[in-house]
């Protein structure tokens, strides 16, 4: 069976991409929550995972522990589940934006930390709203061109539409893309950032999603706090 570690469900956005992960794999899976900014928690995550963070899949003998590397391991491994899209056009574009995720929007991270269950009024500084006005473009290019299988690729020529899957997500059906970027929904929420059209359809549907309101409602009912991610007063 499928082991996921991950840390406090409602700051944890790298933990919470993985899980998806793994639950959209509908392989069964057992779950490890480790508490984030304690004084044992190097000490328990180094348990399972060789870098010391948060996620990590474990099967079998081997050790995942990196969120996009685990989304490839669960789609190669998993096929059926169809974690990335079928046609190649869009794989790539799905792949793409997954990693300028992973690797990018260092200022919507860093002032707008994922607190799932808060809603903060903040002044957001200009270089956090410029990647949120880049995520919204994301969202919505992506919808227009390959969401719903009404799309067409970036040459403007239309994918094989049996390639393509209906659905409200960012290629139709819920893929390691939309798990990437899945974190960034609630951040939206969170701090009221602006939304409009398909961006905020698009936003809706992943808040929407079952799994997504599953770790939802683990974050709420959590008693893990992380002090760090408290200075700010929520509303």
């Amino acid at each position: 069976m499928l082991k996921i570690v991950v840390g406090n469900k409602n700051y944890s956005s790298w933990s919470m991409r993985g899980w998806l992960m793994v639950k959209k794999s509908r392989q069964p899976f057992e779950e490890v929550v480790v508490g984030l900014d304690r004084p044992d928690t190097a000490e328990n995550i180094r348990k399972y995972s060789p870098s010391g963070r948060v996620p990590v899949l474990l099967s079998g003998n081997l050790t995942v522990w990196d969120s996009l590397a685990i989304g490839e391991y669960l789609a190669e491994t998993y096929p059926a589940a169809n974690l990335w899209p079928k046609d190649a056009e869009a794989r790539a574009v799905a792949r793409s934006i997954s990693a300028e995720m992973h690797s990018g929007f260092v200022a919507l991270r860093t002032h707008c930390p994922m607190k799932m269950k808060e809603q903060i009024q903040q002044d957001t500084p200009q270089e956090a709203l410029d990647d949120a006005a880049r995520v919204r473009a994301i969202w919505a290019s992506t919808r227009e061109r390959y969401g719903g299988g009404a799309g067409f690729a970036c040459d403007g020529r239309r994918p094989e539409a049996a390639a393509l899957e209906t659905g409200p997500f960012l290629f139709g059906a819920f893929t390691i893309a939309d798990a990437m970027y899945a974190p960034v929904v609630s951040r939206f929420r969170t701090y009221g950032l602006p939304l409009t059209g398909p961006a905020a359809a698009y936003a809706e549907a992943v808040w929407n999603d079952p799994d997504f309101q599953l770790w939802y409602e683990a974050a709420r009912s959590e008693t893990l706090r992380v002090p760090k991610y408290e200075v700010q007063k929520a509303t």
